[in-house]
């Protein structure tokens, strides 16, 4: 019995730290502060700005009036509007992910301007993960 309430109470801290993880990477930046930035970049008509898969994405329309989808990174602000084109190609994605020790990675594909992917974790739990087209550097991941 004993052992069982000391199993929850590790499951429960676990899902806390988890938890706070994520509150973390989305207090990097608010709502507020991602639309000023957007704003800021000349982005106007500014909306839908959620956190979600662990990035900020939102839609606007481009200083030339085209209608974008948009990831933030949540730490840096960086902004990767759906137009660009990566540099990274999916066989690079794959083989960066694999060096950073994921495994059983799976859909892959350029979207909203960033790189995302399913794989699962050291832990051998299943993530989705958002990745800068040029680096390839994990700028969101969420549990799948």
């Amino acid at each position: 019995m004993h052992s069982i309430r000391n199993g929850r109470k590790a499951l429960l801290a676990l899902a806390l730290v988890a938890a706070a993880g994520t509150v973390l990477a989305q207090d990097a930046l608010t709502a507020a502060e991602v639309r000023a930035k957007l704003e800021a970049q000349g982005y106007t008509n500014v909306n839908d700005v959620e956190f979600e898969d662990g990035v900020w994405t939102a839609d606007a329309r481009s200083a030339d009036g085209n209608r974008v989808d948009l990831s933030i990174n949540p730490d840096t602000g960086d902004i990767y509007p759906d137009e660009q084109v990566a540099k990274l190609g999916q066989s690079d994605v794959e083989a960066k992910l694999a060096a950073a020790g994921y495994t059983n990675v799976h859909d892959v594909e350029f979207d909203d301007g960033v790189w995302k992917a399913e794989a699962d974790d050291q832990a051998g739990k299943q993530v989705e993960i958002r990745m800068d087209p040029d680096t390839g550097e994990i700028i969101g991941k969420a549990r799948d």
